[in-house]
């Protein structure tokens, strides 16, 4: 039987939850996030000081961020699509309390949306749509967890540049090392 979601990857006493649209059905084959080769997380992710040595895209990597570097991964949706597109609005208003709630109860340091379309589906579907939307530190908190936007890095997403993504990811990293107790 083919897996139709990847598992979320989550503990308490998180620094920054990681958050994407939707597990995309090449993730959910390998069985972890950010799967596809032209995906540009892994490589941002190298050169932003979030790890202290490369990772190269793997279940055990993902693992390993979530013990050793306290980051952990989920969907705004779980169902897993071809294109984030596929999605409908039920699968927003089903998925967007579901993670707000997973938000509130793991209570990372930060919650870390790729995606400005990520995070606008988000707001509106808890209640507290937003008309404009900037990549960076969110006004809004959800629990005690500041909000920080990022590029969906997809390889689709022309705006996923590493000269764009890979400064963004280096301002979460700073406010990452900023939030945890000294």
């Amino acid at each position: 039987m083919t897996q139709r979601t990847l598992p979320d990857f989550v503990a308490p006493g998180l620094d920054i939850l990681s958050i994407g649209f939707n597990p995309s059905l090449y993730s959910v084959e390998r069985g972890f996030p950010f799967a596809r080769p032209g995906n540009r997380f892994w490589p941002a992710l190298n050169a932003s000081g979030l790890v202290s040595s490369p990772l190269e895209p793997s279940r055990s990597a993902v693992e390993r961020l979530l013990r050793e570097y306290r980051i952990g991964f989920t969907d705004l949706v779980k169902r897993a699509t071809a294109r984030a597109s596929d999605l409908c609005d039920e699968d927003y208003a089903r998925g967007a309390p579901v993670l707000q709630e997973k938000i509130v109860r793991y209570a990372p340091a930060i919650a870390w949306f790729h995606g400005t379309s990520a995070y606008r589906l988000f707001l509106a579907h808890t209640g507290t749509p937003r008309k404009t939307f900037a990549v960076g530190l969110q006004p809004e908190r959800i629990g005690q967890s500041v909000i920080f936007v990022t590029p969906n890095p997809s390889g689709a997403n022309p705006s996923a540049n590493p000269k764009q993504i890979v400064p963004l990811y280096r301002e979460l990293a700073r406010l990452r090392d900023r939030a945890r107790p000294v």
